[in-house]
């Protein structure tokens, strides 16, 4: 299926992305700092810890350098934003599982590294007590359009799935967080 290029005059970010594309560093420069908020926010939503989204944000700034090029139009530059941002911290959960953090512990232990500070621990209180019970699928749709408000379908684009489940999930989010049912 062929999408159709996003029209420049809907997409707030069309002049600027052209730019960048082309070259102009000032450009680029103006893009980040439009979005630097909203990939820093999406990332700490995503792994509950300021740190680990000061890390994602500063990867995922630096991967814009090199995937700016590859932007197609197929949808609105922050919908494909909050794709990168997503699979940025998709690979981060993915690579503490393999690596099981034992590293990060003994750091913390011999005193390389400092622990969780209190602040990462009061400010993701809400997002854990929120979500932490729902499933990966239905917690990765709760955040992309509730917490980045975006439509169903642009969620549905980043997630890789329809838009009618996207739709589901947020269904079930709204039934499970209300106290409806159980889990099955």
């Amino acid at each position: 299926m062929t999408v159709p290029p996003t029209d420049p005059d809907t997409d707030p970010d069309a002049g600027l992305v052209a730019g960048a594309q082309a070259g102009d560093r000032d450009a680029f420069a103006a893009l980040l700092a439009r979005h630097y908020d909203r990939i820093h926010a999406l990332a700490w939503q995503l792994t509950g810890s300021r740190a680990d989204a000061d890390d994602v944000a500063q990867d995922v700034c630096c991967t814009l350098v090199t995937r700016i090029g590859s932007f197609r139009r197929e949808a609105r530059f922050t919908t494909w934003l909050c794709g990168i941002v997503y699979n940025a911290c998709r690979d981060l959960h993915r690579r503490r599982r393999s690596f099981s953090g034992v590293a990060a512990r003994l750091a913390v232990l011999a005193g390389l590294a400092r622990g969780p500070d209190g602040r990462d621990l009061h400010d993701a209180l809400w997002v854990k007590s929120a979500i932490a019970g729902l499933p990966p699928a239905y917690r990765d749709a709760a955040v992309l359009v509730a917490g980045q408000q975006l439509t169903h379908g642009e969620a549905a684009t980043i997630l890789g799935v329809a838009e009618a489940t996207v739709s589901w999930r947020m269904h079930e989010v709204r039934r499970r967080l209300a106290g409806h049912g159980e889990d099955a």
